[in-house]
């Protein structure tokens, strides 16, 4: 609960600032301390790859971090992708 409610979440914290417009370097510097989320998320993205799992939120989530995907875009895209077996 803590990481995504409290204000003093290094994870929530570097979310809302690339959320903002921040560069993950400039979220990286303001935060100033580890911020697991980010550190884990290409191994989450290679992982689900490697092992042909469909994984939206993640891949989204690592577009956005790591290849330039405004946020706006990313809600847009997650909110409008087509039903797939974990809504069936």
């Amino acid at each position: 609960m803590v990481t995504c409610l409290s204000e003093h979440s290094r994870n929530r914290r570097a979310g809302k600032l690339i959320g903002q417009g921040k560069t993950l370097d400039e979220a990286r510097k303001e935060v100033g301390m580890v911020i697991e989320s980010i550190d884990n998320i290409d191994v989450a993205y290679e992982l689900g790859k490697i092992n042909n799992v469909y994984m939206p939120i993640t891949e989204t989530v690592y577009n956005v971090i790591y290849n330039g995907l405004k946020p706006e875009e990313a809600v847009k895209e997650l909110m409008t992708k087509e039903k797939k077996g974990e809504l069936e």
